[in-house]
């Protein structure tokens, strides 16, 4: 009993970090953005004649950071869309990687078919704790109910094997969302990113074209400049959306992996109670 209050005490803590994690974790991303955009790209060692915002340094990495500064203020809000990207995508990648358990998922739940073939539930629970994560805590939940409908007596086998499938559904549903917790911002990042790249890119080329419409000979650096901010823009937002969907995929697809393996697991029990108890 203890243990268990423990571990619900630890996944409400978890459940209070995942919820506030995106809460705290953006205004953060666009300060340190903001930051980078002034005082690393905006350097004044960065600019021909230490003047911010004149024509950048002719070569080395003064140029390039300098040239992304002439991007505008759009730049700063896709770097930190860029810093949230990377930031959520460490975050899931711990979770997930937790959530997988210490040894292979296949690897495990073939070791729980196999014990529970030969009738040993203790064996089988006490492999749950060695695995740790989703997979083995469902797994856990399920065989203690499978425990209690072997020692129930005031049930019939259809009703229970209806009370164990029902129980590795509610632990399901508790574990899932642990999983999927922050993704929404991945995806939203990759149509997001891009939008705030084309708003920038029509920024950047307004710009050229009123330098172009001034009277007389067009001025050249105000159109140089109006088309470097809609170019840095874009390749921005462009790489940060990619970034995004490469990521969402992997992530779905790993808990894809993950979700299978509960449902076989969850399967397997109940087949065994079944081919046990149903003649």
């Amino acid at each position: 009993m203890a243990n268990a209050a423990q571990s619900t005490v630890k996944k409400t803590e978890n459940a209070k970090f995942n919820s506030n994690f995106a809460t705290w974790v953006i205004p953060i991303c666009l300060v340190i953005g903001f930051l980078i955009w002034k005082f690393v790209l905006g350097n004044p060692s960065n600019f021909e004649g230490g003047v911010t915002g004149s024509h950048p340094v002719a070569e080395g990495a003064g140029h390039w950071l300098g040239l992304f500064y002439m991007g505008g203020f759009i730049v700063p809000i896709l770097m930190a869309l860029i810093l949230l990207n990377i930031t959520i995508a460490i975050e899931r990648y711990i979770t997930i990687r937790k959530a997988s358990g210490k040894n292979s998922a296949q690897v495990f739940v073939s070791k729980i078919r196999s014990l529970l073939t030969a009738g040993n539930v203790d064996a089988a629970i006490k492999e749950c704790d060695l695995q740790t994560g989703s997979v083995a805590n469902v797994v856990k939940s399920t065989l203690i109910k499978y425990k209690e409908m072997e020692a129930e007596q005031g049930m019939d086998v259809d009703q229970k094997i209806m009370a164990i499938q029902k129980e590795v559904e509610e632990a399901t549903t508790l574990e899932l969302p642990m999983l999927e917790k922050n993704l929404v911002i991945t995806a939203t990042l990759a149509s997001v990113s891009t939008l705030v790249a084309l708003l920038g890119t029509v920024l950047g080329m307004i710009r050229a074209f009123s330098a172009l419409g001034t009277g007389g000979a067009p001025d050249s650096a105000a159109l140089a400049v109006g088309i470097s901010e809609a170019l840095i823009n874009t390749a921005l937002g462009i790489a940060n959306s990619a970034l995004a969907i490469i990521l969402y995929s992997a992530f779905t697809t790993k808990i894809d992996t993950i979700t299978y393996a509960i449902d076989e697991a969850g399967y397997s029990i109940i087949q065994t109670f079944t081919a046990k108890y149903k003649r």
